[in-house]
């Protein structure tokens, strides 16, 4: 069994404890990924510190030579790409399709956030005084704690550490204990790249070593991608210890279907929308709005293709939709199933584990879609984060914006329409950080701001411009040079 270390200070270190555990391959839970560090505090203590140590020097590197580091970087994800999509797939389940793009994002990221290193502007505005000038300037903030999801183990992460660094911050990164693999490529592409040691930090483990990266008292930010539940936990701790943090959280994104809408592409959008990284995204199009004069020629036609997807293992190129994650979240998955038959709505296809002799030794659930889902079932409220879709009948274009906003969650939405009038209302009444007009709820560009309002997120946005708000502090500085003391507000007026 290959085992696997923590990255600190430059250098591969085992868990303070000892402690390590295994990662499975979902696709088949007999094939063991690696052994990985069970870590907690020490750990993240001694990551923190590395991270202080060697804070000033970056700081102190120009921000474009920060970036030149960045670039090589997505050179070498480019060079990787089809080895670590490989890598990924293992540990985590999705077609390779998928995890090569999942790595092109990275790729994307850090050449976009590269040249960002040559525009962290500031502002300049006159002054309400004579002879004084006013300005202002973005300064990193110090040692930024990353938390992350297992479902983009590379992708994710991106976002977030690429442009934390070329802001001149340092970093750790604690990933899930479900995706561990990826990390440490990620280590390796870093060092490879030019990265000083002890800017950059990998520390691996549960749920102990991620409290204590964000209750560490030297830790400055916190930027988590999970569930709302947890994400809400840590705003709180963040909130008492007065640090930033940025959540990134859950999502339950409608796709809406007009009578007008072009039904064939939107056959495809649902299918990649619903079925696409087995349902497990935020932006996974989970409930479906459909208009009643289409309603049931359109349902006829998902369950028809639905059917004929191809579930396996994601190494095998002739898979389309890979295993979920673990035994944990198959049981939660099956159990929405039930609650969705309890509450009466329609089981049309799927329902449950596949545990046939090809697929037994994996975790694998069948494409499931209920039909005739009302908006008081639990289907149609509650995240499930797997291969379910839940189908709802809309009586109008306003209906259809109702029940896509009747709704905790606020990520991602989708309106097919061919009608322009209704395609700027849609953009304009859907409550969600993002909005897609004929096209489905899943497919984010790495230089635009991604996240989402109400349960989804706490207001801040990743990707593009926007993610250099999160990882940077704004300062104001005057000048006087009236050789004089003038006092705002009290001598100019």
């Amino acid at each position: 069994m290959e085992q696997f270390k923590n990255y600190i200070n430059g250098k591969w270190v085992a868990a303070a404890s000892g402690k390590t555990y295994q990662n499975l391959n979902p696709a088949d839970q007999r094939d063991v990924v690696g052994e990985f560090p069970l870590s907690d505090a020490a750990d993240i203590d001694a990551a923190v510190k590395a991270c202080k140590a060697v804070e000033r020097s970056w700081v102190l590197t120009p921000a474009p030579k920060r970036g030149d580091i960045l670039r090589k970087a997505g050179d070498i994800f480019t060079r990787r790409k089809e080895e670590l999509s490989r890598i990924m797939t293992r540990e985590m389940g999705k077609p390779t399709f998928e995890t090569a793009g999942d790595v092109q994002e990275a790729i994307d990221t850090c050449y976009y956030a590269a040249t960002e290193g040559r525009r962290l502007f500031g502002f300049n505005a006159p002054s309400e005084m004579e002879n004084k000038m006013n300005m202002s300037f973005r300064m990193p903030i110090g040692v930024c704690g990353i938390i992350t999801a297992w479902n983009f183990p590379i992708a994710v992460p991106s976002w977030k550490i690429i442009p934390a660094l070329v802001c001149g911050n340092t970093v750790v990164f604690k990933p899930s204990d479900d995706s561990p693999h990826s990390a440490n490529i990620f280590a390796e592409i870093l060092e490879e790249a030019g990265l000083p040691a002890g800017v950059f930090n990998v520390v691996h483990g549960a749920g102990a070593a991620g409290a204590a990266l964000v209750e560490h008292s030297d830790v400055r930010l916190i930027g988590f991608t999970g569930s709302t539940e947890t994400g809400k936990k840590i705003a709180a701790k963040c909130g008492e210890m007065n640090k930033k943090c940025s959540l990134e959280m859950g999502g339950k994104n409608a796709l809406a279907l007009m009578e007008d809408g072009d039904q064939a592409l939107a056959l495809e959008g649902v299918l990649w929308g619903a079925f696409g990284t087995t349902g497990q995204r935020c932006t996974a199009t989970s409930r479906l709005i459909v208009h009643k004069d289409i309603y049931d020629e359109f349902t006829n036609k998902l369950i028809t293709r639905a059917s004929k997807l191809r579930l396996g293992p994601g190494l095998d190129p002739d898979t389309e939709v890979g295993p979920v994650i673990n035994e944990r979240q198959l049981a939660k998955i099956e159990k929405y199933i039930e609650i969705g038959r309890e509450e009466g709505a329609k089981l049309a296809l799927g329902g449950g584990r596949d545990d046939g002799p090809k697929l037994g030794m994996g975790c694998f659930v069948k494409p499931t879609i209920f039909l005739d889902v009302t908006p008081n079932m639990r289907i149609f409220r509650e995240e499930i984060f797997g291969p379910v879709l839940s189908v709802t009948k809309a009586e109008s274009f306003d209906h259809a914006i109702e029940l896509i906003n009747d709704c905790a969650y606020g990520l991602s939405s989708s309106m097919f329409t061919s009608d322009v009038n209704r395609a700027f209302r849609a953009i304009r009444d859907i409550e969600a950080g993002i909005t897609y007009i004929n096209a489905p709820t899943i497919g984010a560009e790495a230089h635009m701001p991604f996240g989402g309002v109400k349960g989804t997120g706490n207001g801040h946005r990743e990707g593009g411009w926007t993610a250099f708000e999160i990882f940077t502090e704004w300062k104001s500085v005057y000048v006087d040079f009236s050789s004089k003391l003038q006092r705002a507000q009290i001598d100019n007026y």
